[in-house]
């Protein structure tokens, strides 16, 4: 095989990683978080995290996005799933209250105790 085809194969390779089969957009504040389902080359489905913040840089006031990725593979997912789960706990069971102090009854947030994600 030649050089052009070894590289229109790469290159169509790497289009096909970034076909988006299934996606969801979560807008928190200036952060939107991006939960994007990506097929590889070898069809199995991952999970490709885009953390998208908006930044204002300097006296122009241009725009520009900072963007931060995480990609999460199926033979993670429960793994992810357990860690993730128990901090979102911890976070919960220790969110500070306005004075600065680790006392949950005094926050006036209330959160589930448990965080449910299904990677089914």
């Amino acid at each position: 095989m030649d050089t052009m085809e070894e590289n229109k194969r790469k290159f169509e390779g790497d289009k096909r990683d970034q076909v988006i089969v299934y996606s969801k957009a979560i807008k928190a504040g200036k952060r939107i978080y991006y939960l994007d389902v990506k097929r590889n080359r070898k069809d199995d489905l991952f999970l490709a995290i885009t953390e998208s913040k908006k930044k204002v840089n300097g006296d122009d006031a241009q725009v520009s996005f900072e963007k931060h990725k995480i990609f999460l593979y199926k033979e993670d997912f429960e793994k992810f799933k357990e860690g993730f789960e128990e901090v979102i706990n911890f976070i919960n069971q220790n969110m500070s209250s306005a004075e600065g102090g680790l006392d949950d009854s005094s926050s006036s947030f209330e959160a589930p105790n448990r965080f449910e994600i299904d990677f089914g």
